[in-house]
């Protein structure tokens, strides 16, 4: 029997333990579904393991590499991708999409998630909910990257001053649905709150790991070594990218 890996309150769709059985067939389905797109869409090719674009063969290190050395372009103010946008927009991604990582960040506006990592359209899946959090729509989403179009590497990346945090470690009501931001965030703040930074980081690190262990989509990848899955923080002050853990 698989012992249930997912945090408390985190989308039981996620895992694959007795109590959480139900829920298989959604699994189950949302992987055939993303085999099929990919072998029909030219993605990667799921029987040879094979990427079928030349920007996914990277591995997964070479990947990551490309990330960081974009951010220190960043924050140098020596960007380079601004140059290519406009000529890669009309040409080369209006019949297919060839992206070599993913990113699932946070919704604020102050994260722009290509523009500091200095990459060009294209090539960035990005995901983007507020606090960065592993929803199963966000899995869906980071499964077809990885899966479909071949994506080397996903960040789950953090960032300073992140106001889903800040509110969840208050836990005060809130209108609408925002409360509903809580749930996946509160392992976080019993791990790591108080201290908003700490919080932050700690919540990063936690959405990765339930990326790692409850995706079997992408835990086969990461057994497959096609994947690299890391959580990082962006200090807004300084533009700084870190990989956490």
């Amino acid at each position: 029997m698989t012992i249930c890996q997912t945090p408390p309150n985190a989308p039981k769709s996620l895992c694959g333990c007795a109590n959480c059985a139900p829920f298989a067939p959604r699994r189950k389905f949302l992987s055939g579904s993303i085999a099929a797109l990919a072998l029909a869409g030219g993605g990667l090719n799921l029987l040879s393991g094979r990427p079928a674009a030349a920007q996914t063969t990277l591995e997964p290190d070479e990947a990551l590499k490309e990330l960081f050395d974009g951010n220190a372009r960043f924050v140098a103010q020596e960007l380079t991708a601004f140059n290519d946008d406009l000529h890669i927009l009309k040409d080369n991604t209006i019949a297919k999409q060839e992206p070599f990582a993913a990113v699932l960040s946070c919704a604020d506006s102050r994260v722009p998630v290509e523009m500091l990592f200095d990459q060009s359209i294209g090539h960035i899946f990005v995901a983007r909910v507020a606090g960065n959090i592993c929803t199963p729509e966000i899995i869906a989403s980071l499964e077809y990257g990885a899966g479909a179009l071949g994506t080397k590497a996903i960040v789950v990346l953090g960032h300073s001053g992140c106001g889903a945090v800040k509110a969840t470690i208050g836990g005060k009501a809130a209108p609408g649905q925002i409360s509903a931001l809580y749930a996946p965030i509160r392992p976080a703040v019993e791990r790591a709150g108080p201290d908003l930074e700490a919080t932050i980081k700690a919540n990063a690190q936690i959405q990765a790991d339930l990326l790692q262990t409850a995706s079997p989509l992408i835990a086969e990848l990461i057994e497959q070594k096609k994947i690299k899955v890391i959580a990082a923080y962006y200090n807004l002050a300084d533009g700084t990218v870190s990989q956490l853990g």
